[in-house]
């Protein structure tokens, strides 16, 4: 029998990946559905009244070998995967999708919630119970459990359809970013590209027997060339290349599969009795609905577009005085931008990377833990990692208890997703009397290092590792009851707080201090460029917002009405970026093809959350400053009633908790030199 159907006696429970063979997960996914649904039966045929004891609770802790599995073999399909997972994944998903609907269309489980349901006044709950409780309600009453059987067949057949072309979606991103590579062999091709940029390339070239360079599509090649490469011929190439994911007319295009996702999306809501998907997914969000969300994005487009089109005409009229460049085109843009700040502040990423070597700035992400949190992050060889370019650490509080086990894993390799994210092998919860403790990961896509530099990351990948680190700091210290409510299981629109407040810990020198130092000298960052680093953290953010809100907007427009009317995706998409437009448009381009955050991840009607939690994370951080970046106390209350708190209460009554109020995007707004004084 596999190790994956067993409790594991690894260290800590960790998961045991030199143990698991390929072949078995199909049957371990097989077995675990098999066991979760015995677990379920047992609750359905339990003579006993229904009670919150005997029925949700149990429920809250049913199917965990399921849970498990799942967990490993996902995170490995994101990070490692190969033609074999990939297959699985196609067979598993629509089993595992059937399994889902089969506990929220079960009639008679639903009786059993719904009498506890009906009773909760009278039941004496915590908190955390009357939120598990109605979550559980909820999650039967919104997704079919009152339909007819004819209605629950249909709502079987979109979920299942809509799981396999999910997971299709994402495996053409993939293949498309590892299809196109540029392969360069005049050195001269090479003129602008920083020193660690050309070796990298020089590696991957030799890395596949061959002379000159590679650039591919991976984002710690593709970003520094499409921002310093001289030649505005390739610069072309590559950003078209980016663009064009999925949006080719070859065995991985996307645009059928786009369609498909938002219409089967739209019917399955219709059935469920919603207007749409977006007021379907914002019901439970704290937006609440999608007009909220179009309002709040209208009006942060309002306040920036007028900074974004006179910072877009000061580029222009920068990038024509100093090339000749008539029109400014997308492949122009992070070029001349990065030419306009080095004049402006006389900073580039170039100057800042020796200070930034990725050892020192994980070990400061450590040391800003401990003086906040009091975490400690020890490294350790005996925890099993599923690559040889993972780190793992064991994680302890002041008084030398575990917290968390912590896996890092940051370079670019065939079968690993672009981006960054972070994700968990086990969550915390407390059975038994025993607090359990999470297993924690995040994952980026930062430079290798050579063979004569070490990794040394931008500024930009900087605040990418504290924003993962966030979101690890909230999965790590969670202290919840019930591994559903735990960690990151918070409103979408929430989950973005913890990583986008640590961020800016990146900016304060106090903090830069701690680990900042340069990789050969050890001197610590000069104060000038500190400064030139904060005055510059609002350089072209009319522009950035202006992209964040067109993004944002397209996601809504896709979920927010009835799409079954749009035929070209190509059309549909000029009409929703007229508001946010600023560059002319690439035929061969479209963005819904590799919007793999909402077509794949868990974002579709939530790319506004990242915005909305700015305006929480601009308003929070401004309470850490009025006290002190390390204030023991204000840390102290982010713990309590953030981090530690997962999705147990309703997020503004967390927020509010530690606030004292609710957020005001004032904070923001100042933050990004876009409130008019």
């Amino acid at each position: 029998m596999s190790v994956l159907l067993h409790k594991f006696t690894t260290k800590h429970d960790t998961a045991p990946f030199s143990q698991i063979k390929t072949e078995e997960y199909l049957p371990a996914f097989k077995e675990g559905i098999a066991s979760a649904k015995a677990e379920i039966d047992a609750i359905v045929n339990n003579p006993e009244t229904p009670t919150f004891e005997n029925t949700i609770e149990a429920m809250a802790f049913r199917g965990a070998t399921l849970d498990r599995i799942s967990s490993i073999f996902f995170n490995l399909h994101s990070a490692e995967t190969n033609d074999e997972l990939q297959q699985i994944a196609q067979e598993v998903s629509p089993l595992l999708s059937e399994f889902g609907n089969d506990v929220r269309l079960n009639a008679n489980l639903f009786k059993r919630v719904k009498t506890v349901y009906d009773s909760k006044a009278g039941l004496n709950l915590t908190p955390e119970q009357i939120t598990l409780l109605d979550k559980k309600y909820k999650s039967f009453s919104r997704n079919g459990a009152n339909l007819s059987e004819e209605k629950k067949n249909q709502l079987r057949e979109i979920d299942k359809e809509l799981s396999k072309i999910s997971l299709e979606f994402g495996e053409n991103v993939l293949a498309e970013t590892h299809a196109f590579q540029l392969h360069i062999t005049d050195e001269k091709d090479l003129s602008g590209l920083p020193e660690g940029t050309i070796e990298a390339a020089k590696e991957i070239a030799k890395s596949q027997e061959k002379e000159g360079w590679i650039f591919t599509l991976d984002y710690p090649s593709y970003v520094p060339f499409l921002t310093y490469a001289d030649n505005r011929e390739l610069r072309k190439k590559m950003a078209i290349a980016f663009g064009a994911k999925g949006f080719q007319k070859n065995k991985h295009d996307n645009e059928q599969i786009v369609l498909d996702i938002a219409r089967l999306r739209f019917e399955r809501a219709k059935l469920l009795g919603y207007a749409s998907h977006a007021h379907f997914v914002l019901e439970e969000r704290m937006a609440e609905n999608p007009e909220k969300v179009n309002t709040f994005l209208n009006n942060l487009l309002e306040k920036a577009k007028p900074s974004a089109l006179k910072e877009f005409e000061q580029l222009s009229q920068f990038a024509k005085n100093l090339d000749g460049i008539e029109t400014l085109e997308k492949w122009d843009g992070a070029y001349y931008s990065e030419k306009l700040k080095q004049q402006l502040f006389n900073l580039d990423d170039e100057k800042l990377k020796p200070y930034f070597k990725l050892e020192n700035v994980l070990e400061g992400a450590f040391t800003v833990s401990n003086k906040l949190f009091g975490l400690t992050f020890v490294e350790v060889n005996d925890v099993e990692k599923y690559n040889l370019d993972v780190k793992t650490y064991e994680v302890k509080d002041i008084k030398g208890d575990l917290v968390s086990i912590f896996y890092a894993d940051f370079f670019p390799r065939k079968g690993k997703r672009n981006g960054a994210w972070m994700t968990s092998y086990k969550s915390q919860y407390v059975l038994g009397g025993n607090n359990e403790r999470p297993h924690v990961s995040i994952v980026c896509n930062f430079t290798k290092p050579t063979e004569t530099k070490p990794s040394l990351l931008t500024f930009n990948e900087v605040t990418t590792l504290f924003h993962e680190f966030g979101h690890a700091l909230h999965g790590m210290l969670a202290d919840t009851v019930y591994p559903s409510l735990s960690g990151t299981s918070v409103y979408w629109d929430f989950v973005e707080l913890p990583s986008q407040i640590f961020e800016n810990w990146c900016y304060e020198p106090e903090a830069l201090a701690l680990f900042a130092h340069h990789y050969e000298t050890g001197e610590v960052i000069p104060t000038e460029y500190i400064q030139k680093i904060k005055e510059s953290a609002s350089f072209q953010e009319g522009l950035a917002t202006m992209r964040q809100l067109s993004f944002g907007l397209l996601d809504m427009a896709w979920h927010g009405q009835d799409p079954t009317g749009i035929t070209s995706i190509k059309d549909f998409e000029t009409e929703q970026f007229a508001s946010t437009k600023l560059y002319p448009d690439v035929a061969e381009n479209a963005m819904s093809t590799s919007f793999s955050h909402i077509f794949q991840g868990g974002y579709s009607s939530g790319y506004y959350s990242y915005k909305w939690a700015e305006v929480l994370d601009a308003d929070a951080f401004e309470y850490f400053k009025e006290q002190g970046i390390f204030n023991s106390e204000v840390a102290q209350k982010f713990k309590e009633n953030v981090l530690s708190k997962g999705g147990t209460e309703h997020p503004m009554v967390l927020y509010k908790r530690f606030r004292g109020s609710e957020p005001k995007p004032d904070a923001l707004l100042k933050r990004a030199g876009l409130l008019k004084n």
